[in-house]
């Protein structure tokens, strides 16, 4: 077990219901159809996923497919568990390393991640610039990029080290964000990314 997961369990079993308990209640409220449902921090964050929103997630995932094949181990909106006390998020895009697996659970290890995209939502674009970056660091999860629609522009975040990201690149809609110096090794189109 490394330090990290003993952060997590610690965080878990210090008083409060565990992560587990708090997602089977989630699953047995009645969540509106096209909400996303994630724990940050402790708190219940539900976002309605509006088309621009699911379009540019879309748009990350072929870029995905067409370098890595239509095999490749990609998830969207699936719970995965991060380093800090009850952060269980469901990032907009993940992939995985090549033979990662779920546990007996069923449930992914963010150490098999090797890229994360959200896509922003004003109302928890904080969550993305924020708690959830610095989860995703503290995880050094190797390449992280946030599409914001609001702004017009990506930001990618690399090279995390003592728990936050040492490099970040803003890139605007309309230009290629390359990827290529990351594990990675692709350029990332953009021009069809919709502002709003």
């Amino acid at each position: 077990m490394t330090a990290v997961d003993e952060r997590i369990e610690m965080a878990e079993t210090s008083g409060g219901p565990t992560l587990d308990e708090l997602f089977e209640a989630l699953e047995r409220m009645p969540v509106p159809e096209g909400y996303k449902v994630e724990i940050v921090g402790g708190a219940v964050y539900m976002t309605p996923q509006r088309s621009v929103h699911w379009q540019i997630i879309f748009r990350i995932i072929q870029s995905l497919e067409d370098k890595f094949g239509r095999d490749v181990n990609v998830l969207s909106d699936v719970r995965i568990d991060f380093p800090g006390a009850g952060n269980g998020f469901c990032p907009d895009v993940v992939k995985l390393r090549t033979g990662a697996v779920p546990d007996s659970r069923e449930q992914w290890s963010y150490d098999d991640i090797e890229f994360i995209a959200e896509v922003i939502s004003k109302d928890t674009a904080r969550n993305d610039y924020g708690p959830k970056k610095t989860a995703y660091a503290v995880a050094e999860i190797p390449v992280y990029l946030i599409a914001d629609p609001y702004q017009g522009k990506c930001h990618i975040y690399t090279e995390p080290k003592n728990g936050e990201y040492t490099s970040e690149l803003p890139v605007a809609f309309g230009l290629e964000v390359d990827l290529t110096q990351t594990v990675l090794e692709l350029t990332l189109p953009t021009d069809k990314f919709r502002r709003g």
